[in-house]
């Protein structure tokens, strides 16, 4: 056997003493104790008697040996370890690899429990069907608002002009179902009925305004008169002339105000810890991006994309490019239509067209597309509009871009970006190529 075996052995041992010694001690001091107890019931009024001083010398004789014992296992263990150090290094070892075993563990479990913490609030912990059926609900409430605009001219008859001055209705889903998983955690879609409805009537502003104009127009009119031929002779005639002539027009004009989904929930006066889990819950998609398929999402990822050089030889097409390029890499806003309040699909496409030789005002991409000439695909060139439908719930042209050649689009997806038509989502909803006027 080893020396350090014998070393260990032996301190081992010591060890094994001291404990044992004091393990006895304690033993014989309880049972002292309860003899002390039983003999004091019965001697309680005679506390000078020989028999209780007995019993305190007694105990007090025992006490002071269990002391030299302590003492002298402890002088025993400490010469032990004083001859055998590597023992003492060991000892520490072990408790020190037992203590830090203990702390790993801790340290561990916290940060399993962080990231649980983590994936939670950055998840939507409504069902699915509670939160497609909340944002159903906001779907419905923009057709009946797209539905009483349509029906404007049959509510509202006997005007001679109807002037539509329309911001695009839509909302992006995500940025509801973040709100309210932040203000009401796991919701219900029947507990939702009167918030949505409050959210909607804040984000959506529509007015009518009457006016009356007087207009001056060149009209034609036939008159008679009275001529002397040469063998003077009276003859009536009729000739024509114009007049200007004035009139009035009753004008109703209808304005819908888009204040976008995303402006009203900030304006809600979320605290910090709110607005940091909405925007966490946003980035994510509350890790169910798979709920809502709409423009505004861009499934596939942003492309670089340079502009054919013989493309940019029109130079019409060349200062639209140069001004779309301007806003690359902005997000998407429902609703935006300048550098300042940011862009949607039609805002965009609006700005750049009026920034390029066209003057024709913000306009929806439906009405973009009234305003174009429809065109096939085989004679679309760069600088002709592509647009969309059914990339939400609304009738005709739901998006619209920038044709660049080459199966590309310049687009206010999200964000502004150059995007390829040829993907399955595009293809899905195309509809129709227009050229501008």
């Amino acid at each position: 056997m080893s020396n350090y075996n014998q070393d260990e052995n032996i301190g081992g041992q010591a060890l094994d003493e001291g404990v044992a010694a004091g393990e006895e001690a304690t033993r014989e001091m309880h049972r002292a104790y309860q003899r002390h107890q039983i003999k004091k019931n019965y001697y309680r009024k005679d506390r000078d008697s020989p028999y209780v001083k007995s019993f305190a010398d007694k105990m007090k004789e025992r006490a002071e040996g269990i002391k030299d014992g302590v003492k002298d296992s402890i002088r025993r263990i400490a010469e032990f370890l004083k001859e055998h150090p590597v023992v003492l290094v060991v000892t520490i070892l072990i408790i020190l690899f037992i203590w830090l075993s203990s702390n790993v563990l801790t340290v561990f479990q916290a940060v399993i429990s962080s990231m649980g913490d983590t994936v939670l609030v950055s998840t939507y912990t409504a069902y699915d069907e509670d939160i497609t059926g909340v944002d159903a609900d906001y779907v419905k409430l923009e057709q009946e608002l797209q539905k009483t605009i349509e029906n404007t001219q049959t509510d509202y008859p006997g005007y001679d002009e109807y002037e539509y001055n329309l911001e695009e209705i839509g909302h992006n889903p995500y940025e509801l179902a973040s709100y309210l998983t932040v203000k009401y955690e796991d919701y219900k879609r029947r507990n939702m009925k009167q918030v949505v409805k409050d959210l909607f009537n804040e984000q959506y502003d529509l007015t009518y305004t009457t006016r009356t104009e007087r207009r001056s127009r060149q009209v034609t009119k036939t008159g008679t008169k009275t001529v002397i031929d040469k063998e003077g002779n009276p003859h009536t005639v009729s000739y024509t002339y114009t007049e200007t002539e004035y009139y009035h027009v009753r004008i109703l004009t209808v304005t819908l105000k888009n204040n976008s989904l995303g402006t009203v929930i900030a304006s809600k006066g979320m605290n910090e810890d709110e607005q940091a889990r909405y925007a966490l819950l946003l980035e994510t998609q509350g890790n169910k991006a798979y709920l809502f398929n709409d423009a505004y999402v861009d499934y596939e990822d942003p492309e670089e994309y340079q502009i054919p050089p013989d493309a940019l030889s029109d130079q019409t097409f060349a200062a639209m490019i140069a001004e779309g390029e301007k806003y690359l890499g902005r997000a998407y806003v429902w609703g935006g239509s300048s550098p300042s309040t940011g862009f949607d699909c039609s805002g965009f496409v609006s700005w750049v067209i009026n920034h390029s030789g066209w003057n024709l005002g913000r306009q929806t991409a439906d009405q973009l597309k009234h305003t174009c000439t429809v065109i096939s695909p085989e004679e679309a060139k760069p600088g002709d509009l592509i647009f969309f439908k059914g990339t939400y719930d609304t009738s005709g042209a739901s998006h619209v871009g920038i044709y660049c050649g080459n199966g590309m689009m310049l687009h206010c997806g999200n964000p502004i970006q150059y995007t390829s038509i040829n993907t399955k989502y595009w293809q899905q909803h195309f509809y129709c190529y227009g050229r501008l006027p």
